[in-house]
Order: structure tokens, then sequence, then C-alpha cells
């Protein structure tokens, strides 16, 4: 297996522990399925078009904003002081699979709008308390520290781990085929600075693991978040170590709370 992980330019190899493992238990799901068995849009996404609206459907201010919109102090306190960029993960609702991701990045003046695109979230929605095959998203802020895929490195900035062992078990949704072309490991169950094929659970198996930000095939999840790909190539971009980048997540009514 030919594994390469980059970091600013810089080549190095890794070693990649029970990277078949992951896939089958990755990104949410278990042993029997991927992330898109019901059917959908071709693997590399659905919808690229940004919503210009925002994810207040229409807010006027997307600049040298105080905060992250509609997010509140529960979760904002949880922002880590340092981060100085922001995914927003807007969920339509607790039991659904639509949602709206937002890139926030902060300067002197405060934080600005960078990006916004139509993603899916797990199919049955949000929890605060995910749980292995549950086919929800987990409600919290995650750090984004590590990147991957099938696709060599568009110029991420985060270390990215080019690998074949990313693409889906062959018996998975044939709609699925592209998801982890591209893919971001959202730092919920796992260990941070590893490959996004790592498959440690540091809180046990029962608690799920393996989720991530990758490729939408046009319908729900098994627990991660997708968005298109133009979308992640743009995010693999911007996404910088350098600002410690989050992501917050869960449905529009938890992430006021």
């Amino acid at each position: 297996m030919d594994v390469m992980r980059t970091a600013g330019g810089a080549v190095r190899a890794a070693a990649v522990a029970a990277a078949v493992t992951v896939l089958l238990a990755g990104c949410g799901g278990g042993a029997t399925g991927g992330d898109g068995g019901d059917g959908g849009a071709k693997g590399d996404g659905a919808g690229a078009r940004k919503h210009p609206g925002g994810p207040a459907g229409g807010a006027s201010a997307a600049t040298h904003l105080d905060g992250i919109p509609g997010v509140g102090g529960a979760l904002r306190s949880r922002i880590p002081v340092d981060s100085r960029q922001v995914v927003a993960v807007y969920g339509a609702g607790v039991n659904s699979p639509d949602a709206t991701v937002v890139l926030y990045e902060k300067g002197a003046a405060g934080w600005d709008r960078a990006g916004s695109w139509p993603a899916h979230n797990g199919r049955r929605g949000w929890t605060p308390d995910h749980h292995e095959d549950d086919q929800r998203s987990p409600i919290g802020v995650f750090r984004l520290t590590d990147a991957g895929g099938v696709l060599p490195d568009p110029g991420a900035r985060l270390p990215y781990t080019h690998s074949a062992a990313f693409t889906p078990p062959s018996y998975w949704s044939k709609n699925t085929r592209h998801d982890f072309d591209y893919v971001v490991a959202i730092d919920y169950n796992r260990v941070a600075g590893t490959s996004p094929l790592d498959p440690t659970r540091p809180q046990g198996q029962a608690k799920g693991g393996g989720v991530w930000l990758h490729l939408d095939h046009g319908t729900g999840t098994s627990a991660c978040v997708s968005v298109a790909k133009s979308a992640m190539a743009t995010l693999l971009r911007a996404l910088d170590p350098a600002r410690h980048p989050v992501m917050v997540m869960g449905d529009r009514a938890h992430l006021a709370g």
C-alpha cells in the first residue's frame, strides 16, 4: 500500500494501521454499509452552489462579526480561544439530514464569513450523545487537525494522507464511490495528529468514530458531514493548523442553546 502524509509541502511516509477496518466501520457507520445506501446524486457532491444568505437565510452582515452567528453560549464557550477558523454546520432540524456549512475566519476586526455550502449530516439528524450506528451526527465543538483522501493532496495545509485505503468497500452503494476522495477528520473520539485512517477510539467503540467531513452523495450520512467536491477542495486549501480550526456542529436549536 502506498501511503504518503504531507504537511506544508513536506512529504513523509506514514504507517497506517488497520485501514480497512476503519473504512468498514468508518464515517460513523458499522460494517454493514456505508454512508449512502439509500440512493442519491453522484459522488462528487450535490449542489455546489453557495448560499448567498448564509446561515440566517438572508443575513446582511457577513463581515466583522463579534461571534459565530447562531451559536449560543454553551457551545461558544467551548471554542478554543486560539481558534481563528470555525467551520459551522447548521443542521436544518434535530431529525433532519440537511445542513449548511459555513466557514468563518477571524481577523483583527472580528469574524468574517469566507464561504457557505449546502451539506448533509447523519440521516437521522443530530444527537448530543452519539453512539455507534445511531445514524446521527454528534453535536459539539471539535478540532480539525488531519486530512486525507483517495485523490492526491489538492494543496491542503492540514497534514494530508494520500492513500487508496480510503476507497469505500465495493459492497457499499455505488453512489458512495467517491465519498472519500477528500476527507477531513473531525476530532470526535479519535487521536488528533494521526491519519484519518487511524482506528483508535479513546472513548471506546460504542461511542462511534471515523466521523469525517467528506464528499457529498446527495443524501444523509451515517454520522459524517458532507459537501460538494469543490467545497471540500476549497476547505482543504483554507484550513490552516496555525489558525487552530474547529468545527461547531449541530441542529440550529442545539447550536443556539
